[in-house]
C-alpha cells in the first residue's frame, strides 16, 4: 500500500469512527430529551396548566400537608398550624415550618420541586421558585375524591388505593361497633361555639368530625341540616330546631378564657336540651376534630365511636 492509499484507508476509518460517535451522541441526546419528558407532566389546575414533576420529591405546602402525606409524599415544608395537628405532627418532625402566607426565602431554601397551595397570596413569586399548584378550598367534597387527587398530583395512585381500603375498613368496624350500641333513628348534630359566643352548626364536609360521622359511619343528621350547608350559622334561641339526639361541640377559644362555654351551659335552652338531660353531649377538643384532612378523619372515626360507647357504658 503506498502512502496516497494509506491515507486514503485512514480517512475513511477517521469518518466512520466520527459518524458513530455523532449517532450515539444523538442517541444519547435523544435518550435523555425522552427521559426529561417522562420526568414530568401538564397538570390542569384553577391556575391553567402546570408541568410538574411525574413523581416529586420535595413538596411545600400551605394548608395541604395531612391531604400530601395520605399519599406517602414527602412534605418538606408547611404552614405552622399543621404541626398542631395531632394526627401528623410525627410525620412533620423532618419538616420546616414555612410560615402563611409561605415565606418565600425559606421555601427558596428548602429547594422543593412541587409547591401545593389552598391560597394563591403570593401565587406568581412561589412559581418562580418550583411548579406551583394551587387547589382551591372545597375543590373536593368528600375523602376519596381528595385522596385519589393529591395520589394523582404525587403520581402515587397506589397510595390513594391503598389509604381507602384501610379507609373504608376502619369505617366498617366502626359501623360494626355501634350496632345495637345507638337507634338507627338516632340523629347526630355537630356545633361550634367560638370565642365571641357565636354559635354553628356543620354538616359532612367542613371538618370537625363530620366525614368520619356521616359518610363514614352512616349516621344521621338532624331533618334540618339534612340537604342543607355544610356550614350554618344559629341563635341560642334556634338551636332546639337544629338538635340531635347526640351532639358534637367544639369550642374555638385560643386564649381559653372558657366565658363562652361557661354561658352557654348555663344558658336554659342548653339545659333543656333532650341530649343535654340524657348525658349526651360529648365536648370535643377543638385541635383534634377541626381537622378534615385524610389521615385525621380516618381516625376520628375511632375516636368518635369509642366515645358514644364508653358513654353507653357509663349509663349501664
Amino acid at each position: 500500500m503506498n502512502k496516497k492509499q494509506f491515507i486514503y484507508v485512514l480517512l475513511i476509518i477517521l469518518l466512520t469512527f466520527l459518524a458513530a460517535c455523532s449517532g450515539s451522541n444523538n442517541a444519547e441526546e435523544n435518550e435523555s430529551n425522552q427521559e426529561k419528558e417522562d420526568s414530568t407532566r401538564e397538570f390542569e389546575t384553577a391556575k391553567g396548566t402546570v408541568e410538574i414533576p411525574s413523581n416529586p420529591e420535595r413538596i411545600v405546602t400551605d394548608y395541604y400537608g395531612g391531604e400530601l402525606l395520605s399519599v406517602g409524599a414527602n412534605v418538606v415544608g408547611v404552614e405552622p398550624t399543621a404541626f398542631d395537628n395531632p394526627f401528623i405532627a410525627d410525620l412533620l418532625k423532618d419538616a420546616t415550618d414555612v410560615g402563611y402566607p409561605l415565606n418565600e426565602e425559606k421555601v427558596l431554601e428548602l429547594d422543593p420541586d412541587l409547591i401545593v397551595v389552598m391560597y394563591d397570596d403570593n401565587y406568581e413569586a412561589l412559581s418562580k421558585i418550583a411548579p406551583t399548584i394551587h387547589i382551591p378550598y372545597g375543590t373536593t367534597s368528600d375523602i376519596e375524591e381528595t385522596v385519589n387527587l393529591f395520589g394523582d398530583i404525587v403520581g402515587s395512585p397506589e397510595k390513594a388505593e391503598e389509604f381507602m381500603t384501610e379507609f373504608n375498613q376502619e369505617a366498617e368496624e366502626g359501623r360494626k361497633k355501634l350496632e345495637g350500641i345507638i337507634d338507627s333513628d338516632d340523629t347526630f348534630g355537630i356545633y361550634e361555639l367560638t370565642n365571641k359566643g357565636e354559635l354553628w352548626t356543620f354538616g359532612e364536609n367542613a371538618g370537625r368530625g363530620g366525614q368520619a360521622l356521616y359518610n363514614a359511619l352512616g349516621l344521621k343528621m338532624p331533618e334540618k341540616n339534612a340537604g342543607g350547608e355544610s356550614t350554618k350559622q344559629i341563635s341560642l334561641e334556634v338551636l332546639p330546631e337544629y338538635a340531635a339526639d347526640y351532639m358534637f361541640l367544639t369550642t374555638y377559644d385560643p386564649e381559653n378564657e372558657g366565658t363562652a362555654l361557661k354561658d352557654l351551659k348555663d344558658s336554659a335552652v342548653w339545659q333543656n336540651l333532650n341530649a343535654n338531660k340524657q348525658d349526651q353531649i360529648f365536648y370535643n377538643d377543638f385541635d383534634t376534630f377541626y381537622r378534615y384532612d385524610p389521615i385525621a378523619v380516618k381516625e376520628q372515626i375511632g375516636l368518635l365511636v369509642d366515645k358514644i360507647i364508653e358513654r353507653k357504658e357509663q349509663e349501664e
